[in-house]
């Protein structure tokens, strides 16, 4: 039976928890992937960051609490302009913005147990760790695509 270890990716890309969220965004174009993994600069991982967590600071949620924020700064005053740009621009950093705790997984782990976790948690991708540090990581594409080609290793037959 397949395990994590025979599937993952293991050239993982990775930010680091002082990233802008330009700086994120441009790592998941460059890598063409929906999220990386938070890690520090010992390796260990510290969160997970997707395209959803960097889209929530510039949702129309968000947008109205700032407009309020800034009514109440003014009470009917005008702010100095270099205020209002600086608070309209976004300056958090991945670890502001990153998901933890991190679900993550075993390199010996079978596929089914993986697919198990994914669907558990509601998430689409784990990273594979060990002794604290990310060596791989397993998307949802990952287990198709062995399914596609090892069917008879990804489950066992009935």
């Amino acid at each position: 039976m397949l395990t994590a270890g025979a599937v993952m990716t293991k050239k993982v890309a990775s930010a680091r928890p002082d990233d802008t969220v330009a700086e994120v965004a441009r790592l998941l174009t460059a890598h063409d992937i929906s999220a990386v993994p938070v890690c520090d600069a010992s390796g260990a991982l510290l969160g997970m960051l997707s395209e959803g967590d960097l889209m929530r600071p510039f949702g129309e949620a968000f947008a109205m609490k700032r407009a309020w924020w800034l009514n109440i700064l003014a009470e009917g005053t005008d702010i100095a302009p270099a205020f209002v740009d600086y608070l309209r621009m976004d300056h958090r950093k991945a670890s502001d913005l990153m998901s933890r705790p991190v679900i993550t997984a075993t390199e010996s782990m079978t596929l089914p147990e993986i697919a198990d976790l994914l669907a558990e948690h509601h998430i689409k991708r784990v990273p594979i760790v060990r002794d604290g540090k990310i060596v791989g990581i397993v998307s949802r594409a990952d287990i198709v695509r062995a399914l596609a080609t090892k069917p008879g290793e990804v489950v066992e037959p009935a």
